[in-house]
């Protein structure tokens, strides 16, 4: 990695295509900004599509999207994440399993370093746009994050939530 554009470096980003994990029928476009070295994993499930001006980063842990799951424009992935199969994320989503620790006030923040926990979205999730999916955090199956929303705790399946911090809204019949 480049330590001050954070990314990898050009002759690593040119060897991508034999490293990174794309199932038939999936798309890319162009202009996703990919920081994926070859040291954790990036898998792209089949007819999976990640929108325009999205950025994908695996550097801190494993990205992992499945099946026919769609990452929307301008969205955000910072692993360790699994997303599941016929999920659907709308424009401007941030699922960002790092965080930066602060809490040894004799140091700069940039000094202390970063941790991070498993983000999990099963099955058949829908995000709204501009939501937010913190670290730690496991969506279940058929449930929908409403526009804006803060994820900071665990979603049970076939609910709805919303808000800062997101709370149920409503369980799905």
């Amino acid at each position: 990695m480049n330590q001050t554009e954070t990314r990898p470096r050009w002759y690593i980003r040119l060897l991508a295509p034999f490293y990174q994990h794309r199932s038939s029928g999936s798309v890319i476009h162009h202009s996703v900004r990919m920081d994926t070295p070859p040291y954790n994993t990036f898998s792209l499930g089949k007819k999976s599509v990640v929108e325009s001006f999205a950025c994908i980063n695996n550097a801190v842990g494993d990205v992992v999207i499945g099946d026919y799951t769609r990452i929307g424009l301008h969205n955000t992935i910072i692993g360790p994440v699994s997303i599941g199969n016929h999920v659907n994320l709308a424009q401007s989503v941030t699922v960002s399993a790092l965080n930066h620790n602060f809490s040894d006030t004799t140091k700069r923040i940039d000094e202390q370093g970063i941790n991070t926990s498993q983000i999990v979205i099963e099955d058949d999730v829908w995000v709204g746009a501009n939501a937010v999916i913190l670290a730690g955090v496991k969506i279940g199956s058929h449930s929908v994050i409403a526009a804006g929303a803060v994820v900071t705790r665990d979603v049970p399946a076939n609910t709805l939530v919303g808000g800062v911090p997101a709370k149920v809204i409503k369980h799905i019949q």
